[in-house]
């Protein structure tokens, strides 16, 4: 029989039938099951409503009708307080052998009843809405609680945990799990996520031997979330997010207390502070959490307002929804947690208050929402009609998300969008019809708009000059969609959803409240920027994708907000060049250098750029210090050439010289940094010298945004005294070998500030066959008796630029020697021929704009003018180092090749040239660029359009293959 303050003698209250005969239906197929005078007419009603309403719930009563009936026959109280001691006992079962899928077997079936039996005492009347969460929300710390004792234990089993205690094995354990949100408010919805963030303390955790406290506490927190969210034919536990953690997208699961506190303090943003009302202890050891939170607190609860917090509050306010007049909330489909007068707003009403007078009133500093609400009252900050309509409206609104998440264990918030669905939830609800129960939404979201409005009137508009501009909300503002389309937006609604995700802080970089306040007043001016763009979408994207990557764009948006000229650039830069986006996203300090007023007058001057470059690397305390600065110096040099390029400041081929002195820096401070760790290991090498020679487009100062470096290291010694000085004495040979490779390191090694360059060393006598450095007398000897034409066609384009003057005078003397020869002009012009096919044949290309690779481009134009200068530098020394337009001109000029087929060559040259910087730039790397690039480089290059640009190209290309084709028909 049941008690007599039983759950079932209790029942007050039930849901209105939409369907009675489906109802009875499935009512008569269980109800032989229960006790004789079980179904009482309340008990009846109660069942009715449930198997018309929630198939959830339905399903856990026919599965096991003796559950249903045992449940139904004691007090709820009683039973609650019995299930809840189950699940938080249940991990320690097998001690320190633990059967997880046991324990997570016993977790799932134990949720199944407490799911039921609060489901039971609500719909039955039994319990108000402060009873149901806190039922759910003891329920989740038991629970996670279990789930920490069953993985202590296994680590304790293993050896890799030792508690002092094994019946208790959390206290002491150094284990901090924090609930947030409504578990940390004590105010659980019925189905929803946890939110925890786990914390250690290294320094007491009881640990075995040789174990790290970092990664065996991340796997912890991983395996208490793989328990709880381990799904079956049982159904689950809880969802678990450890999403507010600090910075989530590059932080473990787990993180130190150390490492916590220090993040708070210097690092956390408003928006933690907010989501830290509502934190408590619910696992671990709370002893140790109580005492982490209560450090906490003057970043909590902060005595004074500074301006940081007043920034963040002005974000905050522009969440607001704009209310025009008395546009009406369609109820079908309706989120009632963040759409219009949903919970959200009620709880953000209440967050922010708390957030900006707590620090000076404790009473204000709990983490409920309706005592809180009382407490603004009390304290006046609210009057007694906001209590009492915004309590109300808390109530019934929860309960309707309860109502929702019974019916099938879904996380979810939105109201059914079929009418007939949204009539049968609106009697689950206790409603007689849909109408009444649509007033009753719309009088608490209209009571709920009006006070979360009133609290933030003193916001500013949304709408610029060009139109409105609206993000807030979760419906599309139909005039926004007009502005973003006016603005040249083709996909006015993706931008639309992408800007409001931004201001839901779905990207990391605008998740901070300083982030948002400041990109609500740029977004209008900015808009407008990336719409004046070749292809306004695709800077939106790379900027979002952007967004992704970076940690905070704080600093970034307030740059862009002071200066227009900078809006206007980055948004050239996001619809041109993202690789230079992506730059700014990892540093945005280095925009600071287009305000210089030196951006406008650029130097190409080695020894300048060599300056530049050692004041932004300074005097690092150690290697690794300098590899990372050296990084950080070359991205900001290059982002500058970059920037210059896409304003017209320097032109392609300015650029190209521009890219080449900064590398040139790059290799002469690297190697010097090499030289001084070398020297202090192994010594010097007794009248030991090293020369770095650069070929390829380095060698003739052409290097574009994302060239290779071709590199040589040559070096000469002493060859009576070989061994260097050092304590670590080592052969000259191998030193320089040695050195070779950790200057190779230097240059391209990945550190945590980025790359530097990629370097290619097989050009050297040997190619990669042989040792990564090479012995002047060698490199030389080489060069004048064993090499092949192709490389001294190489060697036409080489020069030192970096390591000993001396020994750098010698290598390009030699080098001058050996292209001067006296040769056959016709089989050097054959054996670039044959080369060039050998390449095409191995390499192919990419398409017709591969400008490097494809036949009547560039490596056509190329090889022809390194086939000049080995066949008539012997007569023409100043070929030697020339560019390959200056060639052929020169050429032209002398009468090698007819002067108007050199000119036709030479100009195709600089057209081809220029084009390839800018298909670098941007990205294309030899295929079909973006529309928006080849719109811009059209522009660049003095071309009305993308398709005019193309056909020039192809034009040009035709009628370079065919003037080499009479070149050589002429020759042969």
């Amino acid at each position: 029989m049941p008690a007599l303050d039983s759950l079932h003698d209790r029942l007050r209250a039930a849901p209105g039938l939409h369907d009675p005969g489906t109802a009875a239906a499935r009512l008569g197929d269980v109800e032989p099951a229960f006790p004789p005078r079980f179904v009482t007419p309340p008990m009846r009603a109660l069942l009715l409503g449930i198997a018309d309403h929630a198939p959830f719930l339905w399903r856990l009563i026919a599965q096991a009708p003796d559950r249903f009936v045992a449940l139904a026959g004691q007090a709820p109280e009683a039973a609650d307080a019995a299930i809840t001691t189950r699940q938080r006992v249940a991990g320690r079962a097998g001690g320190t052998r633990p059967d997880l899928a046991a324990i997570g077997q016993v977790l799932r079936r134990n949720r199944a009843e407490h799911a039921l039996l609060v489901a039971l005492a609500d719909l039955g009347g039994l319990w108000d809405l402060a009873t149901v969460t806190k039922a759910l929300s003891d329920f989740a710390d038991a629970s996670v609680g279990a789930a920490a004792d069953a993985l202590l234990l296994q680590a304790a089993g293993t050896g890799k945990f030792r508690p002092a205690d094994p019946e208790a094995p959390q206290a002491g354990s150094g284990l901090v799990v924090l609930g947030l949100g409504k578990l940390g408010g004590g105010e659980l919805n019925y189905s929803s996520d946890v939110d925890l963030i786990m914390f250690f303390d290294a320094a007491v955790a009881p640990l075995g031997e040789n174990v790290e406290a970092k990664p065996f506490f991340a796997k912890l927190a991983q395996g208490i979330a793989k328990l709880l969210e381990e799904r079956t034919s049982e159904g689950y536990v809880h969802r678990v997010d450890y999403r507010l953690r600090p910075d989530p997208g590059s932080t473990a699961v787990a993180l130190s207390t150390d490492f916590a506190f220090d993040y708070y303090q210097s690092l956390g943003q408003n928006w933690e502070r907010a989501a830290f009302i509502k934190a408590r202890p619910i696992a671990g050891d709370r002893a140790a959490g109580a005492r982490f939170l209560a450090e906490l607190t003057p970043f909590i609860w902060r005595k004074y307002f500074d301006f940081a917090a007043i920034a963040d509050i002005h974000a905050m306010k522009r969440q607001i929804h704009m209310v025009r007049g008395h546009e009406a909330l369609a109820v079908g489909g309706h989120d009632i947690k963040l759409g219009r007068g949903g919970i959200r707003e009620i709880e953000f009403f209440v967050q922010t208050q708390q957030l900006v007078f707590g620090g000076r009133r404790p009473e204000l500093r709990g983490s409920r929402t309706v005592p809180m609400l009382g407490a603004l009252t009390q304290a006046g900050w609210i009057d007694a009609a906001a209590h009492d309509e915004l309590a109300a409206a808390y109530a019934f609104l929860r309960t309707i998300e309860h109502r929702l998440q019974m019916r099938r264990d879904e996380q979810t918030q939105r109201l059914p969008l079929d009418g007939d669905d949204l009539a049968a939830f609106a009697r689950f609800c206790g409603f007689e019809t849909r109408a009444a129960f649509e007033a009753a939404l719309l009088r608490h979201a209209g009571r709920v708009q009006a006070h979360y409005v009133l609290l933030f009137e003193t916001a500013p508009s949304l709408s610029a000059e060009v139109g409105d501009l609206v993000f807030s909300g979760s419906e599309d503002d139909p005039a926004t969609l007009a502005t973003l389309a006016a603005l040249g937006f083709t996909d006015p609604a993706r931008t639309l959803e992408t800007v409001r995700g931004w201001h839901f802080g779905r990207r990391p970089a605008v998740r901070t409240a300083r982030a948002r306040a400041v990109l609500t007043e740029l977004l209008p001016s900015l808009l407008q920027a990336l719409g004046g763009t070749a292809e306004p979408d695709a800077a939106l994207n790379t900027l979002d994708h952007a967004f992704a990557r970076m940690p905070d764009a704080s600093e970034l948006l307030t740059i862009l907000l002071a200066h227009e000229r900078l809006r206007l650039l980055f948004s050239d830069i996001l619809g041109t060049a993202p690789r230079l986006a992506a730059t700014v996203g990892t540093g945005p300090h280095v925009l600071d250098a287009v305000l210089d007023p030196d951006f406008v007058a650029p130097t190409t001057d080695p020894a300048a750029v060599a300056a530049q470059y050692a004041a932004l690397v300074g005097s690092p305390a150690d290697h690794e210090t300098f590899l990372d600065r050296s990084r950080d110096a070359a991205r900001q040099l290059r982002f500058v050439t970059g920037a210059r390029l896409l304003s017209g400041i320097l032109s392609a081929a300015q650029a190209g010289e521009a890219y080449s002195t900064i590398a040139e820096a790059a290799v002469t401070a690297s190697l010097a940094a090499v030289e001084r760790v070398f020297a202090a290991e192994y010594g010097a090498v007794p009248k030991g010298r090293c020369a770095i020679l650069a070929i390829g487009r380095l060698g003739s100062r052409q290097l574009t945004a994302e060239s290779d470096l071709d590199l040589v290291i040559v070096y000469d010694f002493d060859p009576e005294d070989r061994t260097t000085t050092g304590r670590r004495a080592i052969d000259a040979v191998v030193a320089y070998n040695r050195l070779a490779q950790r200057l190779y390191a230097a240059l391209t090694v990945q550190t945590r500030r980025g790359g530097l360059y990629a370097v290619d060393l097989r050009l050297r006598p040997g190619g990669e066959h042989s040792p990564t450095a090479v012995q002047v007398r060698g490199f030389l000897a080489y060069h004048r008796s064993e090499a092949e034409v192709w490389e001294h066609m190489v060697l036409t384009r080489a020069r030192v630029i970096a390591g000993d003057p001396g020994l750098g005078a010698e290598i390009e003397a030699g080098i001058r020697e050996t292209v001067a020869q006296v040769r056959d002009a016709g089989a050097v012009c054959r054996a670039a021929r044959d080369m060039r096919g050998l390449v095409a044949r191995e390499k192919g290309h990419r398409g017709p704009l591969d400008l490097k690779m494809a036949p009547g481009a560039l490596l056509d134009l190329e090889f022809l003018a390194q086939a000049l200068v080995l066949g008539h530098a012997h007569e023409q020394p100043a070929l030697v180092g020339a560019t390959a337009d200056a060639v052929l001109e020169q050429a032209g000029a002398s009468g090698v090749l007819p002067v108007d087929a050199a000119g036709r060559l030479a100009d195709a040259y600089r057209l081809f040239d220029a084009v390839h910087h800018w298909q670098r730039l941007v990205g294309a790397d030899g295929t079909a660029p973006s529309r928006g690039a080849l719109a811009r480089m059209a522009t660049a290059m003095g071309v009305p359009s993308a398709e005019t640009l193309v056909a020039q190209i192809q034009a040009e290309r035709r009628a370079t293959r065919k003037t080499l084709l009479g070149l050589r028909r002429a020759t042969d």
